[in-house]
């Protein structure tokens, strides 16, 4: 190969010039709350950060992610960038909270008696299938509550007006699932766990707010940063439960089967729409993203709370570790034997 193609192949894949850096960095980083702590993600790279009770000082890890999308170009079409997007991020949660949980300290509860005996009379193999079916049920009383139920009230009350409803069946629909998961939200926000993981979810926001306006990450600067972010899984919700109402328009009243069998398969589809949305507002502020954000920046003044100043310190070395090529100064000091460092 020559040098001119060498160079050129070099260009080709390197990453492109930032004209502006305050836009550039709007969307490079993300994150979640994690127990007792707060995760930040920018591209492969990933930290999590958290202070345990015994020595007050934050415990941080960094770790690698490859996303499929990486692997195989053709899942970056939009659209189906979404739906890769919200299973990996599945994926993530589960992985970084059990991260979480081990850095914490958290130790598997000793089994109950009754446990020890049916594992006993009946085995392992018996325990993993009463686990399995009760996953099942779960998932089965989710999909009820949220999907069929809403349905057949608004099937019910169709009928009870003599099939006058028209096109408000799906604004009934839709708005009973929005008021069951407003009603769960808030139901689940007194338990003083969740009301400090709604802090946390707060600082995560605030931080990322002080770093997009390119301030310097300090306690202070951070903590006069909006809680409220516009690409907060929260607002993806409800922007799937918006469109949700939309699509829902063009499918069959005649039999409540049908129009579930029907929806089930466009999921991907209201999925993959509500993240090309939501990628679309992180970045751009106009009339059409702030119509839309409103619902879900309204619900995210329950789903996050303003944090204390502890709160926001792991939230800035969770940022600084992750954007480590930017903050080069940010010192941690290894533990040995251990797989996380602590900060200085």
């Amino acid at each position: 190969m020559s040098e001119n193609k060498k160079t050129n192949k070099k260009q080709k894949n390197a990453p492109e010039a930032c004209d502006d850096p305050l836009a550039c960095r709007r969307g490079k980083i993300g994150g979640e709350a994690v127990l007792e702590g707060i995760m930040m993600k920018a591209g492969g790279n990933y930290s999590i950060a958290l202070r345990r009770e015994q020595d007050k000082r934050i415990r941080i890890s960094d770790h690698k992610y490859t996303s499929v999308r990486d692997k195989y170009k053709i899942l970056n079409i939009p659209i189906i960038r979404g739906v890769v997007n919200m299973v990996e991020s599945f994926v993530l949660s589960y992985k970084v909270l059990g991260i979480s949980a081990d850095a914490w300290g958290v130790e598997e509860e000793q089994p109950s008696k009754f446990e020890i005996w049916l594992e006993k009379k009946f085995g392992k193999s018996v325990m993993d299938f009463i686990m399995v079916i009760a996953s099942v049920l779960g998932v089965a009383l989710g999909f009820g509550l949220f999907f069929y139920l809403p349905m057949l009230v608004t099937k019910g009350l169709d009928s009870l007006v003599g099939g006058n409803l028209g096109w408000f069946k799906n604004l009934t629909e839709g708005g009973m699932r929005i008021a069951i998961f407003v009603l769960y939200v808030w139901a689940v926000s007194f338990m003083s766990d969740i009301r400090r993981t709604f802090q946390y979810h707060g600082a995560e926001h605030k931080t990322i707010f002080c770093y997009e306006a390119g301030l310097d990450l300090t306690v202070e600067n951070v903590r006069r940063q909006k809680r409220f972010h516009p690409r907060c899984g929260t607002s993806f919700i409800f922007v799937a439960l918006i469109l949700s109402i939309i699509v829902a328009s063009f499918i069959t009243w005649d039999s409540l089967w049908v129009r579930l069998l029907i929806k089930i398969p466009m999921l991907p589809l209201i999925i993959g729409l509500s993240y090309e949305f939501i990628r679309y507002a992180g970045k751009h502020e106009n009339l059409f993203t702030r119509i839309l954000s409103a619902p879900g920046l309204w619900m995210q003044r329950m789903t996050t709370k303003e944090p204390d100043d502890d709160q926001i310190e792991i939230a800035i070395a969770a940022v600084k570790y992750t954007l480590k090529d930017e903050y080069p100064d940010f010192e941690t000091e290894e533990v040995p034997g251990e797989d996380y460092r602590l900060v200085k």
